[in-house]
C-alpha cells in the first residue's frame, strides 16, 4: 500500500478531509502544509501516513491549530520516522500542554536538526522543559522560540540551556519579555557557551542593564558571529557598556542595533571601537534609524580605509550631538569665589561700597561698584543679584540681606553636591548589583558546562540525568542490567564503560552498599555481617588491609558515619566513669551510716 493510500484510509478513519496538496507532492523532500487548517485529527492522519516515508526531510506545519493533541501525534511519528530533519510548528496554539510533547521530541529524536516553535504561547515553566530536553540532545542545530511569553525565569532557564547544550548553533528569541533579569541570566549562559553562532534577541526590552551583561558575555564568548539587539531600549550609555565587550571580542561579525534610542554619540562609539581594535571581526553594523553628522562620516571613511570589509548602515546625514544648555552660575557664588581668591571677607567688600557706614547702599551705587570691580559678572547676573537683594523694591541693598543671600547660596550648593553624589552612587550601586547578579548566574551555570575533569576521572553530577544513550532500546537495556542482582558494581562498570561514580544513586547495586541496615542480623552469611555501613570489615585482621577502589569510593561517600563513631565511644567511656564514681560515692555513704549506727 502506498503512502497516499495509507493517508486516504487514515483520513477516513479519523473523519477529516484529505489535503490534496500533500498527495500531489509526496515525492518532494520539502512538504509545506502551512495554513491548511489541519487541526489535531488532520495532524493524526498525516502522522500515520508519514511513519514509513523515506523522502520528506522538511515538514512545515505552521498555523494549523494542531494544539497539544497534534503535538502528541507528531511525537509518536518522530519515534518511528528517522528522515524528518526540519520541523516547523509555529503558531499552533501548543501552550504548556503541548510543550511537554515538544520537549520529548527534542529529547528523543535522533534525526531532527532544526525546529521552529514561534508563537505558541510558551511560558517560563515551558522554557525549563526545553532546557532539560536540549541538555541531553546535541543534534538540534537550530531552534526558533520567538513570539512567546518567556520572562525573567524563562531567561534563566534558557541561559542554563546555553551553558549545558553543545549542539545549538542558531537561536531566535525575538519578541519575548526577558527584560533586565532575564537578559542578565541569559547572558551568563552565553558567556560559557561554546557552540552558538547566530542569536536574535530583538524586541526583548534589554535596556542598558542587559547591554552591560551582554558586554560582559562578549568578553569571553568566542563563537558568536551574528547578534541582533534591535528594538531593545538601549541608549548611548548602553552602547558604551556594550563596547567594552566589543573591544575584546574577535569573532562577532554582524551587530544589529536598529531602532534603539541612539544618537550620533552612540554611533561614534561603535565606529571608534572598530577603528581602535585591530583584531575586531565586525563587518556589519546596523543603526539604520540614527541620523549622523559630518564628523561621523569622516571617521567612518578613515575606519573603512583601515577595515575595508566594514559596512555601517545609518539613517542619513543631518543629526547633531545634543548640547546641554550651559549651567546657570549663581552670581553670589561668583562673588564668594572672587573674595576667597583674594582672601577677603564679605564685610570688607561691602564696606568699600558703603562710604557712609550706614550698612545700606543705594541700588545704583551697588550696581556701579560691581561693574567697576574685576568680579566676572555680566549684566544679567548683576540684575539677578540685585533682584534677590532688594526683594521689596526699596531701592536699597543692606549688608544683612547680602549675608543672608550668601548663606542661602552655600546651602543650595551643598544640597546640589549631595544630589550629584547620591545619583552617582546609585548608578554605581546599580551597575555593581547587575554585575554581581551576572557573576552569580555564571557561577550557577558554569559547573554544568565547564567542569575540568582530570584524566581517568569521571564527571559526577547527581543533580542531572545520567549520560547513557537516550534510545529506548539502550535505556531499557541499561535499566534491566542495573536492576539485576547477578551483576556487581564492578562488572556493570566494566561492561558499560563507566565507573560506579557516574551511575545513578538510585541503583540497587549502589544502594545495597550504602544503606546502614546491613549490620542488622538477617539471613546473610557471617562474612557479610562483619561489613560496616561504609563497606569496611570490622574484624581486627582487616583493619589495616587495603580497600578495593569500589569500597574506598563508597567509604568516601559516607564521611559522616566515621566522624560519629569516636564521639559515641568517648561518650561511652565518660558514662562508665560517671557510673563508677556514683558507685564509690554510694559505698562511702553506706560506710558512714554503719559507723554512726555502731
Amino acid at each position: 500500500m502506498s503512502i497516499a493510500d495509507v493517508y486516504l484510509q487514515a483520513c477516513r478513519l479519523v473523519g477529516v478531509v484529505p489535503v490534496s496538496f500533500f498527495i500531489r507532492n509526496l515525492h518532494s523532500s520539502t512538504m509545506t502544509l502551512s495554513h491548511h487548517g489541519l487541526g489535531p485529527l488532520g495532524c493524526k492522519a498525516l502522522a500515520i501516513a508519514l511513519v514509513t516515508d523515506m523522502h520528506i526531510d522538511t515538514l512545515e506545519l505552521a498555523d494549523n491549530h494542531i494544539q497539544a493533541e497534534g503535538a502528541k501525534y507528531l511525537m509518536e511519528l518522530l519515534r518511528a520516522n528517522y528522515t524528518i530533519q526540519h520541523l516547523d510548528l509555529s503558531s499552533n496554539h501548543l501552550r504548556s500542554a503541548g510543550a511537554e510533547h515538544v520537549a520529548k521530541m527534542l529529547q528523543d529524536s535522533i534525526s531532527l536538526k532544526s525546529m521552529k516553535l514561534s508563537g505558541n504561547g510558551f511560558t517560563d515553566d515551558d522554557a525549563k522543559c526545553f532546557a532539560d530536553s536540549l541538555s541531553m540532545n546535541s543534534r538540534i542545530k537550530e531552534i526558533d522560540l520567538s513570539h512567546n511569553e518567556f520572562c525573567g525565569r524563562g531567561g534563566a532557564h534558557l541561559g542554563q540551556l546555553l551553558a549545558n547544550n553543545e549542539g545549538v548553533e542558531a537561536m531566535d528569541l525575538s519578541w519575548n519579555h526577558l527584560r533586565m533579569k532575564g537578559a542578565v541570566a541569559f547572558c551568563a549562559g552565553l558567556k560559557v557557551n561554546m557552540m552558538l553562532k547566530h542569536l536574535d534577541l530583538s524586541w526583548n526590552g534589554f535596556g542598558n542593564e542587559g547591554a552591560l551583561a551582554m558586554g560582559e558575555a562578549l568578553k569571553f564568548n568566542n563563537t558568536l558571529v551574528y547578534l541582533n539587539l534591535s528594538n531593545n531600549r538601549i541608549t548611548n550609555e548602553g552602547v558604551g557598556l556594550l563596547c567594552r565587550g566589543l573591544e575584546v571580542n574577535d569573532t562577532l561579525r554582524v551587530l544589529l542595533l536598529a531602532y534603539n534610542s541612539l544618537t550620533v554619540e552612540g554611533a561614534l562609539a561603535l565606529v571608534n571601537v572598530v577603528k581602535n581594535t585591530s583584531k575586531t571581526a565586525l563587518e556589519e553594523i546596523n543603526i539604520c534609524n540614527v541620523l549622523v553628522n559630518e564628523n561621523f562620516v569622516r571617521l567612518l571613511d578613515v575606519t573603512c580605509h583601515e577595515h575595508p570589509g566594514l559596512d555601517v548602515q545609518y539613517g542619513g546625514v543631518g543629526g547633531f550631538i545634543a548640547k546641554k544648555p550651559p549651567k546657570r552660575i549663581d552670581p553670589m557664588k561668583v562673588i564668594q569665589d572672587y573674595l576667597d581668591q583674594r582672601k577677603l571677607r564679605l564685610w570688607d567688600f561691602f564696606r568699600n561700597i558703603d562710604k557712609d557706614g550706614t550698612m545700606q547702599v543705594p541700588v545704583a551705587d551697588f550696581r556701579r561698584a560691581v561693574q567697576q570691580s574685576s568680579i566676572p559678572l555680566d549684566r544679567f547676573q548683576i540684575e539677578e543679584l540685585i533682584q534677590r537683594l532688594d526683594r521689596e523694591r526699596t531701592g536699597l541693598v543692606d549688608y544683612r540681606g547680602l549675608a543672608d543671600t550668601r548663606k542661602q547660596m552655600m546651602r543650595d550648593h551643598r544640597r546640589q553636591l549631595r544630589k550629584v553624589e547620591s545619583r552617582q552612587k546609585k548608578e554605581k550601586q546599580k551597575s555593581t548589583r547587575i554585575l554581581k547578579t551576572f557573576q552569580s548566574a555564571v557561577e550557577a551555570v558554569t559547573p554544568h558546562s565547564s567542569m575540568v575533569i582530570s584524566p581517568g576521572a569521571t564527571k559526577e553530577d547527581s543533580s542531572g540525568p545520567q549520560p547513557f544513550s537516550a534510545t529506548p532500546l539502550s535505556s531499557w537495556h541499561h535499566i534491566v542490567m542495573s536492576s539485576s542482582s547477578r551483576y556487581s558494581v564492578t562488572n556493570l562498570s566494566n561492561e558499560h564503560g563507566m565507573t560506579s561514580a557516574s551511575r545513578p544513586t538510585s541503583s540497587p547495586a549502589v544502594r545495597s552498599y550504602s544503606q546502614p541496615n546491613l549490620l542488622e542480623g538477617s539471613s546473610r552469611s557471617a562474612p557479610a555481617r562483619s561489613i560496616s555501613a561504609q563497606g569496611v570489615r570490622s574484624d581486627p585482621e582487616m583493619r589495616h588491609s587495603k580497600l578495593s577502589p569500589t569500597a574506598d569510593r563508597l567509604t568516601r561517600s559516607k564521611p559522616a558515619l566515621n566522624t560519629k563513631l569516636p564521639e559515641v565511644k568517648a561518650k561511652t567511656k565518660k558514662g562508665k566513669k560517671t557510673k563508677k564514681k556514683r558507685v564509690e560515692k554510694n559505698s562511702k555513704n553506706h560506710t558512714q551510716t554503719d559507723k554512726k549506727t555502731v
